[in-house]
């Protein structure tokens, strides 16, 4: 007689979490998470709107910032050559709209050129000082700027210029030298070199003409240079021997005097008709 042995079935009991699908376990997971799921979900609604906001309105500032400036460009530049009395008005109103620009939009990317043009119009209108304030305060806001901020530091220099101070000028010039990525160092050198020659210091001036020279050699003052160190080379060299003082004129050769017997005879004949 043959016995069966009984296997009993290998049934594991699963629990409910087992027996949901993906979606509803993402489903029940939300709904046991639903405050923070709520709280993060309005965090990031407040965070996307903020950010948007703060986008229009740097949109429209840039929007309101362009229009100043190109009303202020329109006075600056379309000032009568003929009428200093409306020149001067003209040149007053631009001032004042380049001001609103920097002051209310500095964030606004015309606010560095406007504050370039701010500091021009300033020493245009002889308020030097002011547009010397205007120039430091450009290299202090916007020093990355390297492709601006060599053409303010020359017309710092100008400014400095216009003031009777050398001195200033030279380092705003030679600071100049010192910018990366500076587009205007080929002029800088010439203006070096011709304040050294109005200063009579001739090794001066032809140091910076060789240095423009040498590393600007496709410059449009490369060729001014040049004729400049030639002539200062010129007066820098001694006197050549062409230029030397003609020595002194030497005394006339002497004649051959007249034979004695002619002299004697004319003499002797003049005598003899004086004599009755």
């Amino acid at each position: 007689m043959s016995y069966r042995i009984r296997v009993p079935a290998k049934v594991d009991p699963l629990d409910e979490a087992h027996l949901l699908t993906g979606v509803d376990r993402f489903l029940h997971l939300l709904q046991e998470q639903r405050r923070a799921v709520i709280v993060g979900l309005g965090v990031v609604l407040v965070a996307g709107a903020v950010v948007a906001g703060v986008m229009w309105y740097d949109y429209q500032s840039t929007l309101k910032a362009r229009e100043l400036d190109q009303e202020a460009t329109l006075h600056y530049l379309n000032r009568p050559a003929d009428d200093p009395k409306k020149s001067h008005e003209q040149l007053s109103q631009a001032i004042t709209l380049y001001k609103q620009v920097v002051d209310q939009y500095p964030r606004s990317p015309v606010a560095p050129l406007a504050l370039f043009h701010l500091g021009n119009a300033q020493v245009l209108a002889n308020e030097v000082d002011a547009g010397i304030e205007t120039y430091k305060r450009f290299m202090l806001l916007y020093s990355s700027n390297t492709s601006l901020l060599g053409l303010v530091q020359q017309r710092l220099a100008y400014a400095y210029l216009v003031k009777g101070d050398r001195d200033q000028a030279v380092k705003a010039f030679m600071g100049i030298l010192e910018i990366p990525g500076a587009l205007n160092k080929d002029h800088v050198l010439f203006e070096l070199a011709k304040i050294e020659e109005s200063q009579s210091r001739p090794e001066g001036a032809l140091a910076h003409y060789q240095d423009l020279m040498k590393n600007y050699p496709n410059s449009p003052f490369t060729s001014e240079a040049a004729v400049r160190v030639k002539v200062l080379e010129v007066k820098k060299s001694p006197e050549s021997p062409a230029a030397a003082p003609a020595p002194a004129a030497s005394a006339p050769t002497p004649q051959p005097e007249q034979p004695a017997k002619s002299s004697s005879g004319k003499s002797a004949a003049s005598s003899s008709k004086k004599k009755p």
